[in-house]
């Protein structure tokens, strides 16, 4: 049976009260940003290069000068690269609601354009953007009327104080799995290490999982469900190789500043102590190039004045959130289209 059109007046009576909720939460987190001295920043979406992360997907497009000679350019997957360009232009706390575009996402949980609430601290601990997050999630649910986050069965009090835990505690506590013994001290891993454990706790491989692939495969299969359920997760301190824009842990270079924030065991947010080091973030990046061309047969340019002002760039941290999802949580919708003024298509 065909599904009523989101614009059919009808089907638009049953959306409206999700989508009003929605610019109130908007509404309240503005004036919460402004209240913290951030700077509301307008990013330009066409860019060179899209994110140089070997699994984000983007849209391409030509760009036809004057002189009628195309150049290809991307919609970007985040607002990232210009964000931090500003940050080493002087500016210090940056905010931005922004559409982003990224192919090959299409579910309840993914629409291929959405808005990524993305913001900077200049000089200023990852940590911070933890409580950041916390605060924005009770906001939400005050400006949607609502004391609970929920989806499907789940449900998460963001009220209550956020659970904060290594990845490594909770593939332990979650999988049985020792994640830590599968990375050597140079940040490197061990495919094989980390493979032998997965199938000895029933988790089913393919011939060609990398490393990557099989921590994916276990984040997915026995981790995430658990997160997040309750109260909210901060699953912190990723390994250094699933964190290519991040810092390695002071204390443990395996281990990289880069956390996650869950609710009702959905991803809402990824945040990082931002990487400021523009000969390693081009290391970075060609392997993340090396293995999308392995994995998908093509690469993204890098952005060279991206690279260039890294060397700028204050010690930063970075947070980008799903704003459509949090939309979603706080007013119990279904799917992420239910959120959506106008859903794709």
């Amino acid at each position: 049976m065909t599904q009523t059109p989101w614009w059919h007046p009808d089907r638009h009576a049953d959306r409206r009260p999700a989508l009003l909720a929605r610019n109130r939460i908007q509404a309240a987190i503005r004036g919460w940003l402004e209240g913290e001295g951030f700077t509301e920043v307008d990013p330009a979406a066409l860019a060179i290069s899209p994110g140089n992360e070997a699994h984000l997907h983007a849209f391409a497009t030509d760009a036809i000068g004057n002189d009628g000679v195309a150049r290809r350019m991307y919609l970007h997957t985040s607002p990232e690269f210009a964000m931090k360009k500003l940050l080493a232009a002087g500016e210090t706390r940056i905010a931005a609601f922004a559409h982003v575009w990224r192919n090959r996402e299409s579910g309840p949980r993914h629409s291929p354009e959405f808005t990524m609430l993305e913001w900077y601290r200049a000089q200023e601990d990852y940590a911070v953007l933890m409580d950041d997050t916390a605060a924005m999630l009770r906001l939400a649910c005050q400006a949607a009327r609502t004391t609970l986050l929920r989806h499907g069965d789940a449900d998460c009090d963001p009220f209550q104080p956020y659970e904060r835990l290594s990845v490594a505690e909770a593939f332990a506590r979650h999988a049985g799995i020792d994640l830590l013994a599968t990375i050597r001290p140079d940040g490197t891993t061990d495919r094989d290490a980390l493979a032998a454990q997965a199938t000895g706790v029933g988790i089913g491989l393919a011939g060609d999982d990398s490393w990557s692939d099989i921590l994916s495969r276990v984040l997915v299969a026995r981790v995430e469900p658990h997160l997040g359920q309750g109260r909210v997760t901060i699953l912190d301190r990723y390994p250094a190789a699933e964190a290519a824009l991040a810092r390695t842990c002071p204390d443990d270079p395996r281990e990289a500043e880069r956390f996650e924030v869950y609710a009702c065991g959905v991803e809402l947010a990824n945040g990082f102590g931002e990487l400021t080091d523009p000969a390693e973030q081009r290391r970075r990046f060609a392997a993340e190039m090396d293995e999308k061309q392995r994995v998908y047969g093509e690469r993204y340019p890098l952005d060279e004045e991206f690279l260039a002002a890294l060397a700028l760039m204050p010690p930063a941290s970075g947070i980008a959130l799903g704003f459509d999802r949090l939309a979603m949580l706080a007013t119990a919708a279904p799917r992420i289209e239910d959120v959506l003024w106008t859903p794709p298509g």
